[in-house]
């Protein structure tokens, strides 16, 4: 495995639907795939950079992609980003990969992806992590919310992005403790900047799965920050009355990322979720 400037650089899926995935592919044993959020400058390897590698050295191998649109996957700007063509695009990867089972760990866009992989094709999806998903709440419900606010104006202003303007968006919007908001984290996010187009997110279609999500028959596990700016909290009773077989761990002092503002327990949990259910 390759590095491209500061990120690592893995295998590519050349999927059935003719576009390129890029992804790492880590570890031998049982499969998880870890799908990231969406946001300026996202890829798997920022989002999840403290959280494979202990489930690598847990024994599962970790595949961690690139959604399309994002890190070093293609980024078309002649197509709509609704939820199925980012479904499609993971679920051809997977493919790509060998892949006919796995648990899902996904986080905010990743984590209605996860959702929508799931009811999509749930013979695939053996266990599901959920980190504060979309697809809980309508559109108005999520623009209200002061972290997603401030997405919109960093990116709706046309001015450009500087590591100054993206450090203060992830310490005061995705995050509790701004610690975490690092020159080496930004500067991840700056270079896949560079390379991004406006489209993946100006055409983003994530639909409210509210009503579908009694269908879900995995065990799941999921995470929510009490102090989360970006999803509104409803969110939570949401997927508690309606996915049958779900325990839920809320979080103090964490924001929108708790695989990175809790690293530690968050992995623990996960590799006790895999192994035990």
């Amino acid at each position: 495995m390759g590095k491209i400037g500061l990120l690592p650089e893995g295998k590519y899926a050349n999927c059935a639907n003719g576009y390129n995935i890029h992804y790492l592919d880590e570890g031998e044993g049982e499969v998880v795939v870890f799908l990231h959020g969406s946001g300026p400058g996202a890829s798997g390897y920022s989002n999840f950079k403290g959280n494979y590698p202990a489930l690598v050295e847990a024994g599962y191998r970790c595949i961690v992609p690139d959604h399309i649109g994002y890190g070093f996957s293609d980024k078309p700007d002649d197509v709509d980003h609704p939820l199925s063509f980012f479904v499609e695009c993971i679920k051809q990867t997977l493919d790509s990969a060998g892949v006919d089972k796995c648990t899902l760990i996904g986080n905010s866009l990743g984590g209605v992806v996860a959702l929508g992989l799931t009811l999509e094709h749930p013979d695939l999806v053996e266990k599901l992590i959920l980190m504060a998903p979309g697809g809980l709440n309508d559109l108005p419900d999520y623009q209200a919310m002061p972290g997603m606010q401030k997405v919109f104006q960093v990116f709706g202003s046309g001015e450009p992005v500087t590591p100054a303007v993206m450090k203060d968006l992830f310490a005061t919007g995705l995050m509790f403790d701004p610690s975490h908001a690092t020159d080496e984290l930004v500067a991840e996010r700056m270079q896949i900047m560079e390379i991004m187009n406006g489209h993946v997110m100006a055409t983003m279609q994530i639909p409210n799965l509210v009503d579908q999500l009694h269908k879900i028959e995995c065990p799941v596990l999921g995470f929510w920050g009490m102090d989360e700016q970006m999803m509104p909290e409803t969110g939570i009773m949401r997927m508690v009355k309606n996915i049958k077989h779900m325990r839920l761990i809320l979080v103090n002092e964490c924001g929108h990322w708790v695989m990175v503002e809790h690293e530690g327990m968050f992995n623990r949990a996960c590799v006790d979720f895999l192994k035990h259910g």
